[in-house]
């Protein structure tokens, strides 16, 4: 058996301003915006360059109770993973962007890490394994 996770939803506040900070300021690739009128929502998928099975799909707020998650869906923690081939490289351009770093580089015994924030306060790393 074979298995993968095709996509992780993010809800977010606009899917313009979400899709802009995700190409913009992180380099993802924009893979699908699709309308869907049956619904009046938007299939809106991105990915980090060169991943090729998962995406996130930016899932905007649809009422007051998803939208109280925006920037908070995992209550704190760190939510995602973002892992590079190059920190160093991607720290400091995330730095020159604006991206806000809630906890500073740190060499683990596992790699390379610190946490940012997106454009909603989601907590991400940004990691480089040392054995990739």
């Amino acid at each position: 058996m074979k298995q993968s996770i095709a996509h992780i939803a993010l809800v977010v506040r606009d899917y313009d301003e979400a899709i802009e900070f995700y190409t913009r300021k992180l380099h993802f690739t924009l893979v699908e915006d699709t309308y869907q009128p049956a619904q009046d929502k938007r299939w809106v998928t991105v990915a980090p360059p060169g991943s090729s099975e998962t995406t996130l799909l930016l899932a905007r707020a649809a009422t007051p109770e998803q939208d109280a998650f925006v920037g908070r869906q995992s209550g704190g923690r760190v939510f995602l993973f973002l892992r590079t081939d190059n920190f160093w490289r991607d720290y400091r351009e995330m730095v020159s962007l604006g991206i806000r770093f809630v906890r500073e580089p740190k060499e683990e015994s596992y790699g390379t890490v610190a946490v940012f924030e997106d454009l909603y306060g989601n907590l991400w790393d940004l990691i480089q394994f040392n054995h990739q």
